[in-house]
């Protein structure tokens, strides 16, 4: 496998056309929830996000397949007085787990937020989703449980 990050142009149809897959694959999978993303979701997200100031989504590739997304929003911190990153999503396809590919996007998104000087970088989890949350934890992000979701935040 090799795997390429790339930031999605969100006016490259065949990038929307990767990110409406892999959100719906996400949405399917019992750790996204397990139903598909509703007609106007999958009709709507990438426009969405193009009018979206501050969302931005790396797509990962194995050769020409799209295998894995974040997308990811900046916010603002006023007790930081500085922005941070929220990972909205991220996602990769069961056939290319445990192979990187979530190793590579997370390294693609701290970049960013380094280069943003982000004071830190969220993310949320459902608590069943145990392999995800061993993820976060190696890259040293910790937990703060809110009911049925985790609240996850590095420091940078």
């Amino acid at each position: 496998m090799s795997i390429t990050i790339i930031e999605a142009d969100y006016n490259n149809p065949a990038h929307g056309d990767a990110i409406v897959a892999l959100l719906r694959a996400y949405a399917m999978d019992p750790m996204g929830g397990g139903e598909d993303l509703s007609q106007y979701a999958q009709d709507n997200v990438v426009a969405g996000l193009a009018a979206h100031h501050g969302a931005f989504t790396f797509l990962a590739y194995d050769g020409e397949t799209p295998v894995g997304i974040a997308d990811c929003m900046t916010e603002f911190s006023t007790f930081k007085a500085k922005k941070d990153v929220n990972i909205h999503d991220v996602a990769v396809l069961e056939s290319a787990r445990g192979k990187g590919v979530g190793k590579a996007l997370f390294a693609a998104i701290e970049e960013r937020a380094r280069a943003l000087d982000a004071g830190k970088i969220t993310l949320e989890v459902l608590h069943h989703n145990h392999g995800a949350k061993g993820l976060y934890a190696s890259l040293g992000y910790g937990d703060t449980p809110q009911g049925a979701y985790h609240f996850w935040t590095k420091e940078l």
